[in-house]
């Protein structure tokens, strides 16, 4: 037997999905009968729906909407009421939709719907820090406080003898997954089956039998392979229920599959940011007070608020501080999870105002951020499980060359650019929630163990089972490993960097309970459930932490920003698998090269929704942006964790990488831009089509 754990084995779904063998929500074998949806979208931004008429001429099987749709159970997203009332809460809102024969039948068909509206009006829809609607919650995700106060920061600020207070705003953001979401989904005898591209089979398994009035067991939800979900799959979407409405209605099997411009209308999106940001320090650069006051937008219909402010509780010492959340209810969709949800535009705003504090108090931005290192949790006032950030800062610096780093901005260039580096700390909770797992032994000795996870691409399957290998001290070979499925054994979804732990932790459980049995003899089983462990864990503040590197060229002509290199260090624990490690933080770390250059969704203020509601029009990173990334770990012994060692690492790559990338920009060109993302008319406007005297002087050929 060999130690599975820590080995970079390859994925075990690798040659089925690279010979197109691994199936996805879509490519189920069509069913005898199978029909496909197509969804009509309102085309206004806010009113009712008066009646919804197809052409005559145009041969379809339904054409579902208010008037005709069943009635479905109360769900506590209202999202999920789709086709239940005759309100129109945001211009894309799905308003009917029509069951064909094929799918090119049924597209053709919804563009020849006819949706008659009242009471039509224009949107309101621009978040501003003074909007009208603007309201605390009663908490914020994933249950934090929604306001804090220690201390008394105003007093403090304003004796402060260095004082930062600056306004960091962050443009609408689209997970926009390579696979959009989709649903083929059947009834047979009152079970209703679905085949739904989800990061949490067991949740939309809950949702379908609350919508539609079934025992969770006549639900079934199979997830086998998600092609990226990024925080949009994280809970049930409208295509599911829509699927499942469509095929009771019809009585066959359907099929539906949202176009990518749905994607930017009905599955979520990471709302826009407003964050004000007030440091106050004394002349050695150490934070007497610091307060953070974000707002953000939520629908007429649902609220849902990231945690903005959450991040800045715990990354910093000081005596004083306030963090505060509001919310603006607007004509919009609901926004959702998108990775590193509240982490990373907060820490956009908080790393961007401590690099204004460095320049201002003329301290090294790695040495500032040093001098603020809490003892305990600022928070909790709890001791840390471990906190890496010194270390991750040090390392960082030594690996990136930091000390080639002119402090002065403008004054490095090469050629026709301004070049310059920047820094940032990254955090992100460690998450555990309680999940349950089974275990038995084959007729050929291999072991299978199942737990109702979903795959989304981050390697679960081939991690969970070097997770089992280890537990039973067998090799990887002999453990099969089932998930994507709501019909094994009850888990959370794939969300919070928290799949890894939370899964493992019951696989490593049920694992040592098949071995303590004293044998694989085959038929033997196991289950386990981790609900006792997890909820027993000691008061710990535990979280991921990490230091990011940019180095950016400025074109001096034209204010284009260019990304060089990045590196990112971080403490995440044990590693499970360092090939697929190095993916996720990579990964993650070009998600905050996109948020910091180019990715913006444009509110469409006259007639709704977004005006960029394509991959066409919505810049997202390509290969020519993404040139040398690295991604490393220190190592890190946490015995205060899962069983595993784990933290997670899924979005603490995505934390802090914008904020580098702008301190970046800064230090090249003397420009600051606290608005993301960072385009070339921000850095011209500032500029005012003046290249910085100090690079004027430095120049040979200008």
């Amino acid at each position: 037997m060999t130690v599975s754990i820590g080995q970079p084995i390859q994925r075990t779904e690798s040659i089925a999905k690279v010979t197109g063998r691994a199936r996805y929500a879509a490519e189920q074998p069509p069913a005898v009968g199978q029909l496909y949806a197509w969804y009509v979208p309102a085309t206004v931004p806010a009113g009712t729906v008066e009646r919804v008429e197809l052409d005559a001429d145009a041969t379809v099987h339904a054409v579902l909407w208010h008037d005709n749709a069943e009635q479905l159970g109360d769900v506590e997203d209202a999202e999920l009421h789709v086709l239940q009332s005759n309100t129109v809460a945001y211009r894309g809102q799905i308003v009917a939709v029509v069951v064909a024969d094929t799918l090119q039948d049924a597209r053709a068909a919804a563009a020849r719907v006819h949706v008659r509206y009242a009471d039509v009006r224009s949107p309101d829809n621009t978040l501003t820090a003074d909007h009208g609607s603007l309201y605390a919650p009663e908490s914020v995700n994933a249950g934090f406080p929604t306001d804090v106060t220690v201390g008394d920061p105003d007093a403090a600020l304003a004796s402060a003898e260095q004082l930062i207070d600056n306004w960091y705003s962050t443009a609408p953001m689209h997970n926009s997954p390579m696979e959009p979401h989709a649903t083929t989904s059947q009834w047979s005898d009152g079970v209703l089956t679905v085949w739904d591209s989800t990061q949490a089979p067991s949740g939309v398994q809950g949702d379908l039998a609350t919508a539609f009035d079934l025992e969770p067991e006549n639900v079934r939800v199979i997830a086998e392979n998600v092609g990226g979900g990024f925080g949009a799959k994280g809970s049930t979407r409208p295509n599911v229920i829509l699927a499942a409405m469509a095929a009771r209605a019809t009585g066959r099997t359907v099929k539906l599959v949202l176009p990518r411009q749905a994607l930017f209308d009905v599955v979520g999106y990471r709302t826009p940011t407003l964050n004000r940001v007030r440091l106050g320090a004394d002349s050695t650069g150490t934070l007497q007070a610091i307060t953070h006051d974000s707002f953000q937008q939520t629908s007429t219909i649902f609220e849902f608020c990231e945690q903005t402010s959450e991040s800045t509780r715990h990354i910093y010492a000081s005596p004083n501080r306030r963090t505060t959340h509001r919310l603006a209810q607007l004509d919009v969709g609901t926004p959702r999870w998108m990775r590193a949800p509240g982490e990373a535009p907060g820490m956009f705003a908080v790393e961007t105002a401590i690099d204004e504090l460095a320049e201002a108090t003329g301290i090294d931005p790695i040495e500032l951020r040093i001098r603020n290192e809490p003892d305990v949790d600022p928070a909790s006032g709890n001791p840390f499980s471990s906190r890496s950030v010194v270390q991750c800062l040090h390392e960082g610096a030594e690996k990136f060359g930091w000390d080639r780093r002119v402090s002065t901005p403008g004054q490095r260039r090469e050629g026709n650019v301004l070049v310059g580096m920047g820094v940032a700390t990254a955090s992100y909770p460690v998450l555990i929630s309680p999940s349950t797992a089974s275990a038995r032994v084959e007729q050929d000795g291999t072991i299978t163990v199942s737990v109702a996870a979903s795959d989304i691409g981050t390697g679960a399957r081939t991690v969970l089972r070097q997770i089992a290998a280890d537990a039973l001290e067998v090799d990887a070979d002999a453990v099969v490993l089932e998930l994507g499925d709501s019909a094994l054994p009850k888990a959370p979804g794939a969300g919070g960097s928290s799949g890894t732990s939370s899964w493992g932790w019951a696989v490593t459980k049920v694992c040592h309970s098949l071995k303590a049995q004293g044998s694989y003899e085959p038929g033997n089983s196991a289950d386990a459930d981790t609900t006792d462990d997890v909820e027993g864990q000691k008061e710990l503040a535990r979280m991921a932490f990490g230091a990011q590197f940019a180095e950016v060229a400025v074109d001096i002509d034209t204010g284009e920003v260019r990304v060089r290199r990045m590196l990112g260090v971080f403490g995440i624990g044990a590693v499970m698998n360092p090939r697929l490690a190095r993916s996720q933080l990579i990964g993650g770390m070009t998600f905050g090269l996109g948020m910091a250059l180019m990715e913006n969704g444009i509110t469409d203020h006259e007639f709704g929704g977004f005006a960029n509601h394509d991959l066409a029009e919505y810049h997202i990173p390509a290969c020519a942006d993404v040139t040398d990334l690295e991604a490393v770990w220190i190592e890190e012994v946490d015995t205060e964790l899962a069983p595993m060692g784990g933290k997670g690492i899924g979005e603490i790559g995505a934390v802090g990488s914008s904020a580098a990338i702008g301190n970046a920009v800064y230090n090249a060109t003397g420009v600051r831009v606290r608005d993301l993302p960072i385009t070339l008319d921000k850095v011209l406007t500032q500029w005012s089509g003046q290249v910085p005297q100090a690079a004027l002087d430095h120049s040979t050929g200008r």
